[in-house]
């Protein structure tokens, strides 16, 4: 059990701002900490899905509810994805090679494309969750669609190739039990398809069914997506690319 909570607390402090224990790093714990990442997007689902509820039973205005909404999952991460995502987005908007992509990621600068993607994205989620309302159909996908994107996100980590032999990525990658990581994500995706198809026609009906379909088919194809991006423009895959994966999917 100790170990257990090593590996969680591990997967928390690396990919959250949420105060834990601090643990040292080591092979016993690292080994699973991949499989861990989702329970990280079981908070960000259920913190969300909360705000988003009590946002609607007190009755505030849509434009606050829908920044809560974009805010609360980066307060909850730090960020850390997000910055992911505005680094691959300056180094796609220099069509440059894979190494002046890979060189632009390590650069600690932002450029003028990255700010006006971010900004477009930030827009984008505003609009998406101002839409949103308190109903249980519609509360189970928005939670469960935070754990999907991660279990697909630490599945990358665990098979495909990385751009470097360094970094975090690499790290995670190479001290990660990838075999059984690999099955224990699939686990991850299955039971959270299960949830959102059976789970959101129950609550939600035909249209929350539809919902559901369509957010997994988009989930996967950004996963098919990432992976061709990786391989042909940057070498590989890195902690960049599969945060700026995340943030999509």
């Amino acid at each position: 059990m100790k170990l257990v909570l090593e590996t969680i607390a591990v997967a928390f402090s690396m990919f959250s701002a949420v105060p834990v224990p601090k643990v040292a790093w080591k092979d016993q714990n690292m080994r699973f900490m991949l499989v861990a990442f989702p329970l990280v997007g079981v908070l960000c689902g259920i913190l969300e899905a909360l705000c988003l509820f009590l946002a609607h039973r007190f009755g505030l205005p849509p434009i606050m509810t829908a920044a809560l909404a974009a805010a609360l999952p980066l307060i909850v991460t730090g960020g850390i994805h997000l910055d992911g995502y505005v680094d691959v987005s300056d180094a796609l908007s220099s069509w440059g090679n894979a190494e002046k992509k890979r060189e632009i990621l390590a650069d600690p600068h932002i450029g003028a494309f990255a700010v006006i993607r971010l900004a477009v994205y930030l827009i984008l989620y505003m609009g998406f969750a101002s839409g949103l309302t308190p109903a249980p159909g519609e509360m189970l996908l928005l939670a469960l669609s935070f754990v999907l994107s991660r279990s697909l996100s630490a599945l990358a980590v665990s098979i495909l190739p990385l751009s470097k032999e360094s970094g975090l990525a690499h790290t995670f990658q190479s001290t990660a039990d990838q075999r059984k990581c690999t099955f224990f994500l699939g686990g991850w995706i299955l039971a959270v398809c299960l949830g959102m198809v059976p789970g959101g026609y129950a609550l939600g009906g035909i249209r929350c069914l539809i919902a559901a379909v369509l957010m997994i088919g988009c989930a996967g194809g950004q996963w098919i997506h990432l992976r061709r991006i990786a391989s042909k423009q940057f070498g590989g895959l890195s902690g960049d690319l599969n945060g700026w994966y995340l943030q999509k999917a």
